[in-house]
């Protein structure tokens, strides 16, 4: 393929950093809300455990190896665009990549998930948390998507965990189902954990900005643990570092926010000025947009369970959806969270394939 996007002579606007009339800008004319076509579709977790592709490859690598491995990162990244024709990439990788370069020591398990092995237990381990001076650790990222910028027809969008998120595995050591401990320093060290957001924070910053330089053409902050916070919890603890982020970034570029619990947050996701706000299946999306007006966009909103019913229901869901934003220029559409790992690819496959039928 050839090469679409070029850092070297780019423009400030992000749409006119495409050079190759065969690239697929869809995604990115939504994120202006300036598509005047069908809606653009990828879903989260789409290059993941259900394509046989990635199982075949886990089979031979661990996940961390695979973070670590920029031909695997891009080898990865591209196997749902190839398995599938959506409108866009998502870089592979792993929100606990910023915990596992400041040494807190990560590994997954199969079957019980990333685990922390020096949890945060105490302010003293807050303060020998290193500052991003450099991101020679987080090197492997950038050479992914350098590897990734000559094989793609479609933009790619870069991430990172939300700081709340990715503190919670920090201090929590795993996925928690009470976050008792993250509850506890909230209300009994709430100074010491707002230091631990403002660390997360400002690597966050420097690492978000390091995928702009490499060339990704969006950005994405999951805060899938926000569900979890009180209404006044959440602009404390995390809207005010979703902003403090944005702020950080060097360059003008698109920035979707997505958060579970993102039916009640999301005007308050909109109130700091990303591109796009992404949905959980909670809410519905056209009440969303009287609250969210232009020129935010919005990204989502299906169940993920929906991929477990019959074909021809995934087919009436899906187009219901498009039925229902028809003619918004700014919509999006995805999951309500990521793809699950025992979905079938013949689903993934149908939902992508009835986005992609529609005229316009």
């Amino acid at each position: 393929m050839n090469v679409f996007y070029s850092q070297k002579n780019a423009p400030n606007s992000v749409v006119s950093n495409i050079i190759s009339s065969s690239f697929n800008d869809r995604l990115l004319q939504a994120l202006q809300c300036r598509n005047n076509s069908r809606p653009p579709v990828w879903l989260m977790r789409q290059a993941g455990r259900h394509l046989a592709s990635y199982r075949a490859l886990r089979e031979k690598y661990s996940f961390l190896d695979m973070c670590h491995n920029p031909e695997l990162i891009a080898e990865v990244t591209l196997l749902p665009i190839e398995a599938y024709q959506v409108d866009a990439a998502i870089l592979f990788s792993d929100i606990l990549v910023i915990p596992e370069a400041l040494k807190v020591g990560v590994r997954f398990e199969d079957k019980v998930g990333p685990i922390i092995e020096k949890p945060i237990t105490n302010l003293h381990d807050i303060e020998k948390l290193a500052m991003p001076e450099d991101l020679t650790s987080l090197e492997f990222v950038k050479e992914g998507i350098r590897c990734l910028q000559p094989r793609l027809n479609v933009p790619l969008i870069g991430f990172c965990g939300a700081p709340f998120t990715v503190a919670s595995y920090m201090i929590e050591g795993k996925t928690s189902r009470d976050f008792k401990k993250i509850k506890h320093w909230m209300y009994h060290e709430p100074q010491g954990f707002h230091t631990l957001l403002r660390k997360i924070a400002d690597w966050s910053i420097a690492y978000l900005n390091m995928q702009i330089d490499a060339g990704v053409h969006a950005l994405q902050i999951f805060d899938s643990w926000a569900n979890t916070l009180s209404y006044r919890q959440f602009q404390e603890f995390s809207l005010n570092y979703l902003k403090y982020i944005l702020k950080g970034l060097k360059k003008d570029i698109p920035l979707i926010l997505f958060c579970r619990g993102s039916s009640v947050f999301g005007p308050d996701l909109a109130s700091i000025k990303p591109a796009a706000v992404g949905l959980d299946w909670n809410c519905r999306v056209k009440r969303m947009r009287d609250v969210i007006p232009y020129p935010i966009a919005l990204q989502g909103n299906l169940d993920p369970d929906l991929l477990y019913a019959p074909l021809p229901k995934i087919r009436e869901e899906v187009n219901a959806l498009l039925d229902e934003m028809e003619g918004d220029r700014g919509f999006i559409l995805n999951l309500g969270h990521g793809i699950f790992p025992d979905v079938s690819e013949e689903a993934v496959r149908t939902l992508v394939e009835t986005v992609r039928e529609r005229r316009g």
